[in-house]
């Protein structure tokens, strides 16, 4: 059951990132200038490109619109933008990393301080929240894609760290650098994957009473609407 809590922590972000299809589209527009910018415009020598592209697609972002940032990017004039992470204590001993991509770090920082000051929770020192995370990749495959136990073995063939089968479908881990080596061999053994990142996923998982989750939720929900969040993992245990 830690396993399907991890996923539901990783689903409400991409929930809550669904129904706010604007938003999601000005975040990959920064997350594929800020590649460009580091590792340049070919995705296929661009691994961080790449799973840009990716996000892109999956938010239906259209083809024009990722070809436009990718040549905006090459513009010296182009603003450039920062990636900052934040580790949060939230209530009851929950921890958060909140991950920005900004171009104003102090209006990033102000903006934390306010959810804080509204939502309650404080910021950790560096590594305080963090070390309780582990950085994978993570590919979903949907529940009727496959036969469970032919595709777990495709999943050990390729390389992958874990696999678990979960309500949405299957869940499959690897180490960042394998992403899509494992991506790759599955898709060539025919089956179809619908959707890739990188997540960090908790390690131990935080029960919580019902108020406390509920206060959570709400910082978090604050945290997520912030023009400059990307992403907001947590280690609150959302099915207890």
């Amino acid at each position: 059951m830690a396993g399907h809590s991890k996923w539901a922590n990783i689903k409400h972000k991409k929930e809550r990132a669904d129904a706010q299809k604007g938003k999601i589209f000005s975040r990959v527009s920064k997350e594929i200038i800020s590649a460009v910018k580091v590792g340049g415009a070919d995705p296929k020598s661009n691994a961080r490109l790449r799973l840009a592209i990716e996000k892109a697609k999956a938010a239906n972002v259209p083809n024009e619109n990722i070809e436009r940032n990718i040549k905006k990017a090459a513009n010296v004039d182009q603003t450039d933008y920062t990636s900052i992470t934040y580790e949060i204590y939230g209530h009851g001993g929950v921890g958060m990393l909140v991950e920005m991509m900004t171009d104003n770090k102090n209006r990033a920082a102000s903006d934390i301080r306010i959810a804080i000051n509204k939502r309650g929770g404080s910021i950790g020192s560096p590594g305080s929240v963090a070390f309780n995370f582990d950085r994978k990749g993570v590919i979903q495959v949907a529940s009727n894609e496959e036969n469970e136990e032919v595709l777990f073995q495709a999943t050990i063939e390729a390389g992958a760290e874990d696999f678990e089968a979960v309500e949405e479908g299957y869940m499959i881990t690897t180490d960042p650098a394998d992403l899509y080596i494992v991506k790759e061999k599955l898709e060539e053994k025919g089956i179809v994957t619908v959707g890739v990142d990188i997540e960090m996923i908790p390690k131990t998982l935080v029960v919580c009473d019902e108020e406390t989750q509920r206060s959570n939720l709400a910082l978090i929900e604050w945290l997520e609407d912030l023009d400059d969040v990307n992403n907001v993992y947590h280690n609150m245990d959302t099915n207890s």
